[in-house]
């Protein structure tokens, strides 16, 4: 008996129209910028949705997407698709240590005249949920040697695919070689049975950060909280550059007076906005603006 093999969606060819028409959709949907280099990105990145629609090219996927996705299911299935996730524990130390060491002293010391003891940071561009728990970890370190503290912690995503995985809290145990042993033990409860070789956040810190899918390209985002501290670290380089100082100047809006802005180790403010203070590699501040007296 002879058999019929049709084309694997994974051997698909991504022609210049075809390109173009999702560089386009890409953009429209996320604000986010594919250069010509991500071509074998998209063709490999799609492959499996081809394949779960049974379709043979990119040009019946995007027909699909615009004329047939009437609920949006499928395109939120392609946004997770496109979206990059890379991050770990304690990623760029340098961050959290700056809390550690001088915000988490001076945020301390400014009790004594102001008595706030609310704490709101936001991760932005959580992925799989490793930012946002290093996050809860060190500020509750930080500040758990004096009681009363009301920390919350936003986590954001584009990919609801991660936003899921990070909401529940559970990461392989090789994953977690950069938490030191004690953090690790404090945090984390260990997996038996057939949640071995796994770790999961432990409750009371899971309690401090809330999960929200956010699209940087929407016209408005559901926040009503300002924030002590923005997390918006390796999300900016996949964005233009006017579309990176839309974005910039969105998260200062959410930023209080003096709350302190973290970007990735490759991303810049320079030529972006004005009136940000530097305070440590890729961490900014708000200038000060000084006081004249009329004396």
């Amino acid at each position: 008996m002879e058999l019929s093999l049709l084309p694997l969606a994974y051997d698909i060819q991504v022609t210049d129209r075809e390109f173009a028409l999702f560089r386009e959709l890409v953009s429209a949907q996320t604000g986010i910028t594919l250069n010509d280099h991500k071509r074998h990105l998209l063709r490999a990145r799609l492959g499996k949705r081809l394949r779960a629609l049974g379709l043979q090219s990119l040009s019946a996927y995007y027909e699909y997407l615009t004329q047939h996705d009437p609920a949006g299911q499928e395109m939120v299935r392609f946004v997770n698709a496109i979206t990059t996730n890379k991050t770990d524990f304690f990623r760029e130390l340098h961050h959290f240590r700056y809390l550690q060491e001088q915000w988490a002293p001076a945020r301390r010391a400014s009790i004594a005249k102001s008595g706030d003891r609310q704490v709101r940071f936001w991760s932005a561009g959580c992925s799989s949920g490793e930012e946002p728990y290093t996050l809860a970890i060190v500020l509750n370190e930080a500040l758990r040697t004096e009681p009363g503290w009301d920390m919350k912690i936003l986590a954001s995503d584009l990919d609801t695919e991660m936003l899921a995985r990070a909401e529940a809290g559970i990461f392989p145990i090789e994953g977690t070689s950069s938490i030191p042993p004690p953090l690790l033990s404090r945090y984390f409860l260990r997996g038996v049975g057939s949640w071995a070789g796994y770790v999961k956040v432990r409750q009371e810190l899971r309690e401090c950060v809330s999960f929200r899918r956010i699209n940087f390209n929407d016209d408005s985002w559901p926040i009503q909280s300002r924030f002590d501290g923005i997390f918006c670290r390796n999300v900016l380089i996949y964005f233009n550059r006017e579309t990176q100082r839309r974005i910039l100047q969105r998260l200062l809006d959410f930023l209080k007076p003096d709350g302190v802005l973290f970007l990735g180790h490759s991303e810049s403010i320079f030529g972006l906005v004005d009136g940000l203070q530097h305070l440590g590699n890729t961490i900014y501040t708000r200038e000060q603006k000084a006081v004249m007296s009329d004396e």
